[in-house]
């Protein structure tokens, strides 16, 4: 495919109407950053070392836990740069690679919060078959399954975003490039390109929530059969977390792609949300409500050398 475009260099102007405010912007980010990634990293951690904890379900939290980390440090690390007083300035190939894993984690995350809610729904609806449906076998068909459609997804949006030329405006009138600002800066009518990366990001995690959904609705059905209020507390206990976190997760999606008007100010808060404080909460929401993880991170915090006897 040949390139047509004359820019070299993207200008991130960061989060609209928030001039002055750097300082406060850059510590606040950096917070948000530092306990994302110590609370993902002290859960993965607190799963590698309990031999309680090496089941499905926290097999997928652990990759969870893993893409959490990295989403934020797609366009974080950036941020901060620039929040702290330096250049603005992000090259073309570096606005490529921004927005390439932007989407493949972020549609790798959509996926595999599917897989986790069929994972509830085996062990909830088939619990006597569960660990032969959840074999390790297909467990790990599906864990790959999630990064290579996460990749399929990302490669194609990225490829419709940049087959456009760029000759002409360059600044970036947000703090990372995504793929509605930087139709804005194209050369070309992108009418017909929005409508299929609106399709192809809509529809995405529309099947996904769809199959999610589903898949809870057995889980319900089948809790309600459930004839003791203690196993009835005890099913909905081990999904309550997942169903927090796939609300948290949904909402900016479609918040940000799924409008019809955009706003480039709440299209960025929301984006932080999404970026910085989802990933944040996820460790809490996992940990707080689940008495297993709660135990198995205070044992590691507490001998940290209990984590290579288990490897």
């Amino acid at each position: 495919m040949r390139n047509l475009s004359v820019v070299t260099q993207f200008i991130l102007l960061g989060i609209p109407n928030t001039e002055g405010l750097e300082t406060m912007l850059f510590v606040l980010f950096l917070s948000f950053y530092i306990f994302t990634l110590m609370g993902n990293l002290l859960i993965m951690l607190a799963i590698i070392s309990s031999t309680r904890l090496h089941t499905p379900m926290y097999f997928f939290l652990c990759k969870l836990s893993i893409f959490d980390i990295f989403f934020p440090s797609v366009s974080s690390p950036k941020m901060l740069f620039y929040l702290s007083g330096n250049s603005r300035a992000i090259s073309y190939a570096g606005c490529v690679c921004q927005l390439f894993f932007y989407h493949f984690l972020g549609c790798t995350e959509c996926f595999l919060y599917t897989v986790m809610a069929y994972d509830r729904f085996v062990a909830i609806c088939y619990p006597l078959r569960y660990s032969i449906i959840m074999s390790h076998r297909v467990c790990a068909i599906l864990a790959t399954g999630t990064s290579f459609f996460g990749c399929i997804q990302a490669t194609f949006l990225t490829t419709l975003t940049f087959q456009l030329p760029y000759c002409g405006p360059n600044e970036v009138d947000y703090y990372f490039c995504d793929i509605p600002v930087m139709l804005k800066l194209a050369c070309a009518d992108t009418s017909a390109l929005e409508m299929v990366g609106f399709i192809s990001v809509g529809l995405m995690p529309l099947s996904c929530f769809l199959l999610i959904l589903t898949s809870y609705s057995c889980i319900v059905f089948a809790i309600l059969q459930i004839r003791s209020a203690e196993g009835r507390r005890r099913a909905f206990s081990t999904c309550s977390a997942h169903l927090t976190a796939i609300l948290l997760f949904y909402m900016p999606v479609v918040l940000i792609y799924l409008r019809p008007t955009p706003s480039p100010w709440l299209d960025a808060t929301v984006q932080v949300l999404n970026n910085l404080v989802t990933p944040m909460l996820n460790p809490l929401i996992y940990s707080l409500r689940n008495k297993e993880v709660k135990s198995s991170l205070w044992k590691f915090l507490r001998n940290p050398s209990f984590l290579p006897e288990q490897l």
